[in-house]
């Protein structure tokens, strides 16, 4: 005989100290409906209700907004069962029951989606709660505030009509506060709200009850998909297929009078993590009111000489729940004539400090195991304490908002070169914030002195991003509705313009860009902060390592806590100022002994950065990619050259400069290519130009040899670049093998080293078992890989990013989080064929996914050594690398379990 298919429960009743649902069902509940069933389960204080299934919201978008049939049949059954257990009738003209109607996803979404409070009141109730209640004022409040809220969420009308004609009876009778109008004013003000619904949305306020409900439930569901809902679920990477559970709960009131109430608050301080009772009320008010700011709350802690046994009350519930979900809790709560009800508890939003502290003394306190405290804070939420931040205190008046290209806020006087930049810091000794419409390699000098960079082109991997985060610079990239001026000196926003000299400030964490100098402050390391990150170390097995050029950058890798240089961009020594010539003289020579000429004249610069680098790391390794970019980025742009001769030409033309500046544009036109980011570069160079890699080699050679005389230790890691052949590292491996013995035997003592390469093409992965034959180390260069696998321009990709996430062609973007579909399989590929070839080969990946916590998760799965960031981000791969290791441990302990399961079954069956 079949048997029947279950039904499917929509609907999940609570209320009178029983719960259907319970505390571990968010997939299911939502986190408020969970909380709620988990509270009233505990004996809380708790209006009862029910809670719609995030099924049903799932079920409402997959049929085209249609609710799925059985609902409405449903949600009758769990209201009667509400009515009973409040002693109320929804829609009753006597003795009305009213409900809030509520969002609530798996995920706190605070702010972002709708909620409806006070409905069922209509032109009939309204008379039967003012009787009831002996508080007329009250009730046609509440009514006011329906209409209000219930045609803005439900009929789509805009607030700000409403509220407009809400201070315009005010001003009309001469009061400031609502709750200075009188019933009277209030009866008034709704017949006008009721106006401007006919006239707004060409219909009259709904007065049927049951109606309203249904208007409001499927208002809550479109609310999932409204603008800023999805906007945030991108920002803190919530998966739009998760859906909002709706939660109807019978109203309690804190605006019937002085011993009534409502406020928000927490367990701890969710900015400093202090363990202090925490939060805000107001009397006489509805929920709205605190967090509108209509009238300014109290602190919590005068409501224990208001309502003192209220607050014992409040105080010890809170500290049970927080004990009981062992987490910080965000709680809302109102109190209706002396009478306290829970109205909502969940673990609390808290800044990255405060995440920090709780941790670490919840561990003390005995709440929580170690493990569970590296796993309570957000990898990325580390970024706000290792940059300054914008002052709270602050007032500030946005201009407009790009990408958040690199944390940190700054603020500094407008330039727009690189020079004017170099010129108004060192010379003037102001702070400046360098505007460019994007920016490259020739920038770097002004991008050193720059407090922040702003582009008005331009993604989170481009240029000004990626060298901003590896200086620990503030940047704000891709700022499209700023326009730079033909003046070359000024830029527009809006209807303001900014000229050279003027203040801007840049908010790198959030991408805003704000008028003015605004003040910042210092985030703070506290001592909690070394603690925690040494119990995550303890956990990893990753290694991590920077991305650094300089000394400074690698000693401020080292203070974050960085095991090594993972890549030492070599062309960004070229770009200094006192090098570049020699750079652009070894480019102009006409043979290869005029090149050798200038390179020898390099040699002791790049020897100094070297030993510069080595000394730092004091005996960490160190990966030194050899010259990657195309040469002509050491150049004057073309165009550039071409205006400047053909003003020359009308101006001057036998300027002694002239013959000079053709000589330069006619070798920049030879090196010019239509696409370099797949032409003379990487390997390329060095076996066309053997002398650069000479020179490099000599360079790193003459370093080691003088570091080991100083009795230092240093194994120098040698990255060839851009190989996709094993005969292209086999001709570089032998040249850099060549240097090495001649330098070793010139200094007297032999050191070991290493040679290895980038992957960072698709075809390198592929044949990585041949390429393991020559490299003794891997490390994926996975911005090169993204690009070449995807067949993207990471510089261009921006333009077209933003559609494709929107259409969900992409979840994340490329360039910031590794697509492990596609680049990442090849990866794996690599990494099995090189360890088939050579098991001992050191796997790394040093391309700016290095800092991504998701792909940071990858890396370990994949059995990578380590992986290299940039400097301000090596804490964030740390807590990422430790939080993977402790996962994949949860998962292997699961998949043991399963398998025992599995078998005592099958032994089961056997008997």
């Amino acid at each position: 005989m079949a048997t029947k298919a279950a039904k499917t429960k929509f609907v999940y009743f609570f209320g009178n100290g029983k719960a259907e649902g319970n505390g571990t069902m968010k997939d299911l509940l939502g986190g408020k409906g969970a909380g709620l069933a988990e509270m009233t389960n505990a004996g809380v204080p708790v209006p009862a209700g029910f809670t719609i299934t995030t099924d049903t919201c799932r079920s409402y978008y997959a049929n085209n907004r249609k609710i799925p049939a059985g609902l409405d049949a449903e949600i009758k059954i769990h209201l009667a069962k509400l009515e009973k257990a409040m002693g109320k009738k929804f829609g009753d003209p006597k003795n009305p029951l009213l409900v809030s109607v509520r969002s609530g996803s798996k995920f706190s979404m605070p702010g972002m989606m709708d909620t409806i409070l006070n409905l069922g009141l209509n032109d009939v109730t309204v008379q039967g709660m003012a009787k009831g209640t002996e508080n007329d004022r009250f009730a046609y409040d509440s009514y006011r505030r329906f209409i209000h809220m219930y045609s803005n969420v439900v009929l789509d009308i805009e607030k700000d009509i409403f509220e407009k004609a809400l201070t315009a009876k005010k001003a009309e009778v001469g009061v400031k506060l609502d709750t200075e109008l009188s019933t009277d004013h209030l009866k008034a003000l709704i017949v006008t709200y009721k106006e401007i619904v006919r006239r707004e949305a060409k219909t009259d306020f709904p007065q049927d009850p049951m109606s309203q409900l249904t208007g409001a439930r499927d208002a809550v569901f479109r609310s999932w998909n409204n603008d800023r809902a999805i906007y945030y679920r991108k920002m803190n990477d919530i998966s739009d297929s998760l859906g909002t559970a709706v939660n109807v709960q019978a109203m309690v009131f804190g605006n019937m009078g002085d011993d009534s109430g409502t406020g928000v608050g927490f367990t701890r301080n969710p900015s400093t993590g202090e363990n202090v009772f925490y939060g805000e009320y107001l009397t006489n008010a509805q929920g709205e009111d605190v967090v509108a700011g209509v009238r300014t709350p109290q602190p919590i802690s005068k409501l224990e000489k208001e309502m003192p046994a209220v607050f014992k009350q409040l105080h010890g519930i809170t500290k049970r729940l927080e004990k009981h979900y062992r987490d910080i809790q965000d709680f809302e709560f109102t109190i209706e004539k002396g009478k306290l009800f829970m109205l909502q508890t969940r673990n609390g939003k808290r800044t990255a400090a405060a995440a920090i502290r709780i941790a670490v003394e919840m561990v003390k306190e005995g709440v929580i195991s170690k493990e569970e405290a590296v796993m309570r804070v957000a990898p990325a939420q580390l970024d706000q304490l290792l940059h300054p931040i914008i002052d709270p205190k602050a007032q500030v008046t946005l201009l407009a908002k790009g990408l958040p290209a690199s944390p940190g806020a700054a603020s500094g006087k407008c330039v727009f070169t690189a020079e004017e930049a170099v010129r108004w810091a060192e010379e003037m000794d102001e702070q400046v914030i360098l505007v460019r419409e994007e920016t490259c390699p020739d920038d770097i000098h002004g991008m050193e002195v720059a407090q922040g960079i702003l582009t008005a082109r331009g993604g989170m991997t481009s240029h000004a991003a990626v060298v901003a985060r590896g200086m620990g610079k503030c940047c704000v990239a891709g700022c499209e509705d700023i326009h730079i001026l033909e003046d070359g000196k000024s830029f527009k926003v809006k209807d303001k313009v900014f000229k050279e000299g003027d203040w801007i400030t840049l908010d790198g964490g959030t991408g805003r860009l704000l008028e003015g100098k605004v003040a910042t402050i210092d985030a703070e390391l506290s001592g909690d902060f070394g603690v925690f990150m040494t119990w995550a170390d303890a956990y990893r097995t990753l290694k991590v390592r920077s991305n650094s050029d300089i000394p400074r950058d690698a000693i401020k890798a080292r203070e974050f806590g960085a095991e090594g240089i993972g890549l030492c961009r070599t062309e960004h020594m070229f770009f200094a100022e006192d090098r570049l010539p020699l750079m652009q003289a070894m480019i102009l020579a006409k043979d290869e002994a005029g090149r050798r000429e200038a390179l020898a004249k390099l040699l002791p610069m790049q020897q100094a950065d070297f030993k510069g680098l080595f000394d730092s790391m004091k005996g960490f390794p160190v990966t030194i990619r050899l010259l990657d970019p195309p040469l002509h980025e050491f150049l004057p742009k073309r165009e550039e050259l071409m205006v400047e001769i053909a003003k020359l030409e009308v101006t001057n033309p036998n300027a002694p400069e002239m013959a000079e500046k053709k000589k330069l544009l006619a070798r920049v036109q030879e090196l010019h290519e239509l696409n370099p980011m797949l032409g003379l570069r990487g390997c390329r160079l060095g076996i066309t130009y053997p002398e650069i890699t000479e020179m490099q080699i000599r360079a790193i050679a003459e370093a080691t040899a003088a570091c080991i005389a100083e009795g230092n230790k240093v194994i120098p890691e040698i990255m060839i670049p851009l190989v996709g052949n094993v005969k292209e590292l086999k001709d570089q491996k032998t040249l850099a093998e060549k240097v090495l013995a001649e330098v070793m035997k010139e200094k007297g003592n032999k050191f070991k080293y290493m040679i290895g390469t980038m992957i960072e093409l698709p075809r390198a992965a592929v044949t990585a078992d041949e390429i393991a034959t020559e490299a003794e180390f891997f490390s994926f260069g996975t911005n090169d890989l993204t690009q070449t696998t995807l067949g993207f321009s990471r510089d261009d990709a921006g333009k077209f990013t933003k559609v494709y996430m929107d259409k969900k062609i992409f979840d994340k973007d490329p360039f910031q989080t590794l697509d492990t579909v596609g680049v990442g399989q090849l990866i794996k590929m690599a990494v099995e064929k090189g360890k088939a070839t050579r098991p001992g080969i050191k796997l790394g990946i040093c391309g700016e996914h290095g800092g991504d916590p998701a792909s940071v998760v990858f890396c370990h799965n994949a059995g990578l050594a380590y992986v290299s960031c940039s400097p301000y981000r090596v804490p964030i791969a740390r807590l990422a690398a430790a939080q993977a290791a402790i996962e994949a441990k949860a998962s292997q302990k699961g998949a043991k379990k399963t398998a025992k399961k599995t078998v005592k079954k099958a032994a089961k069956k056997k008997r």
